[in-house]
Order: structure tokens, then sequence, then C-alpha cells
């Protein structure tokens, strides 16, 4: 009969427990108990000042099917820890809507974005990525009128291909480099650059299509592919990988050579392989092969351990690739560094 009760007692220690050890696994020491969000704030900081691990996130998050909306957090919103059954949860008190001159249109008009906005901006929408059976298909200009050689805004283009009568918008595009896997060399798929965006005027063959703006001049052989929703969001849910996950840096956005905080890079992995916005991966800098010195007979070489760089969050994903944001840096990273579970 005692040692039956101890036994229970145990259990029941344990049970008690478990919250706590779950608690101090997830929390930070310093962690408030109250936070009230501010113009600026991104969900990635507000999560980092909570958790020792900031894409633990879902795991504290507390969805209340009260409130519109529950998964946008917007300036004014005030946070609450509470815990329930022992287990650390974030609750949300929506704060007062301060109506702007232009109303939300959106339901994330608003919200504050998951990580920097002006960092990601112009690549939430634009570049795209194309296979090679997307380009062949595609539209393509053919000629420009007045006997341009190159096209601009207010000039008009002829385009063969246009089958679609009842799509207006077409973005201009120009095939780029291809993007290929780091271990096998398999073509992923072609960066398409965007050139500028047009209005069909005329259908046939060819179509006549509007330039309405350009951010580079249009040439013949550029191709178009139906305009896309220019608003995409930039609030979600900061995660790890469901599974175990390994891939590559393959290439970097804005042209540097060395990677750090707030660069963008590509990864040749994409949505087939179980990336989604959101996503938090590991970088680890890639472990050079050096030749052993020591010995100066010997020709053996030796590969040094990859060591850890940083924090990265996949922000957009194609089929095959994915554009991913540096969140943290420990030191610098290169083209070819691996990224795994974090």
């Amino acid at each position: 009969m005692l040692k039956a009760c101890k036994s229970l007692i145990l259990l029941l220690t344990c049970a008690l427990s478990m919250p706590l050890a779950l608690a101090d696994e997830l929390l930070r020491n310093d962690h408030p108990d109250h936070y009230t969000v501010v113009k600026g704030d991104t969900l990635w900081d507000i999560s980092g000042r909570f958790l020792l691990s900031p894409w633990r996130w879902p795991e504290i998050w507390h969805v209340n099917p009260e409130i519109a909306n529950p998964h946008l957090i917007y300036p004014g919103d005030q946070l609450d820890l509470v815990y329930i059954d022992g287990k650390p949860q974030l609750r949300l008190r929506r704060g007062p809507l301060k109506l702007s001159p232009t109303a939300r249109s959106t339901p994330w008009d608003g919200a504050i974005p998951t990580v920097p906005l002006d960092a990601i901006a112009p690549f939430l929408t634009r570049p795209y990525v194309l296979d090679q059976d997307q380009i062949d298909a595609a539209p393509y200009i053919v000629d420009f009128d007045q006997e341009h050689i190159v096209g601009g805004p207010g000039q008009k283009a002829y385009v063969r291909s246009i089958n679609e009568s009842e799509q207006l918008k077409w973005e201009i595009v120009r095939p780029g480099g291809p993007y290929k896997d780091a271990e096998t060399g398999e073509i992923l798929g072609y960066e398409a650059l965007y050139i500028g965006s047009t209005q069909l005027q005329r259908t046939g063959d060819p179509a006549t299509v509007f330039i309405n703006k350009v951010k580079l001049e249009a040439i013949i052989g550029d191709r178009l592919i139906p305009a896309g929703d220019e608003r995409a969001s930039a609030s979600f849910a900061p995660h790890a990988p469901a599974m175990p996950f390994e891939g590559n840096i393959i290439s970097v956005l804005n042209g540097v050579s060395q990677i750090g905080q707030y660069n963008l890079v590509v990864l040749d992995r994409g949505a087939r392989d179980g990336l989604e916005p959101g996503t938090v991966l590991r970088v680890d800098r890639l472990g050079e092969t050096i030749r052993d010195v020591v010995t100066p007979s010997s020709r053996d070489t030796v590969k040094l351990p990859d060591e850890q760089a940083g924090l990265l969050m996949v922000f957009r994903t194609f089929e095959r690739v994915s554009f991913g944001i540096v969140l943290h840096a420990t030191r610098v990273m290169h083209v070819n560094d691996k990224v795994r579970n974090p």
C-alpha cells in the first residue's frame, strides 16, 4: 500500500512539473507578462521577446475565434501571457481601431509584418520563377509600334500567342539564368525578371498591348505572363519545418557575395519539399576541405565541420525553389551553405 502511494505521488509530481518544464523550455527568463504592439514591430521581434526560440511561436499563440482575423496583429493590440492547464499561451486583446484616411481594403492592411517589410517588399510578388515549359508557352513580343526597337511607357507592343481574350492585364518578364540543385545540378527553374506592366488592347496574331509602366526597357523576345495580385501578405507565423529538412543556398537576390542579416537568398527547395512562408531554417556554413600540412609528405585532405552561421525565414515559395531572408547571422554566409532544421 505504501509503495502504491509513493508511486501515485511520484506520478502526480511528474504531471505537475511537466508544464513548468515546458514553460522553462519555451520562455525567456526576462519575458514580459503583457506587451502592447507598437508601429515598427515585427512578429519575429515580438516572438523573440517571449520565446527562447522565436520559431516556436505556434506553440504559445492562442487563436481567439471571437476576434476577426485572429492571426493578424496590429499596432495597439495587447498580448497577455497566461497559463492554461499550466501551459503558457499568448492571448490577444484587440486594440482600438484607428481609422486612417484610407480604410483597410484587405484584412492584412496595417497588420504588423512577420519580418522587416522594407527588406522583402520588392520580392513578395516579383521576380517570378518559371520552368522551361512555362517560358516556351508564354506569349512574346515580336515588335513595337512606330518602328521603336525598345518599349517604354505609353507605347504599343505586338505580341504573339495571346489566346486569353478575357485576361486584360499582362506583365512583361525576361527569362534569366537557371536555378540549379546544388547537389545534382538539376535545373529547378529560371528567374523571370519583371520588366513592366501592360494592358491588352486588341486580340489577334499578333495581339496589341499598351505598355503602362516599365522597370527596364522592353525588348523583342520578352515574354508576357498574366498579371498577379500585387498585394501579397507579409504576415505569417514563424515555425520550424514539420519534417527533417536539408537544402542549400543557391543564389542571392540582391547581388552580394557575402551574406549577412536581412540579405535575401534563394534556396533549392520549395513547396513540394514542405516549405511555406514562415518556415525558419538554420544556416550552416559549409566546412572547407583543406590539406593536412602538419605532415609534409601527407596528401591527405580533411573536411572541416559545418558551423552554424545564423537563421533565415522563408517568405515566398515556388514549386521547387524558395526565397528567404536572413534574420540572424553569427558569421558570414555564402552560396552553397546548408540550410537545416533549427
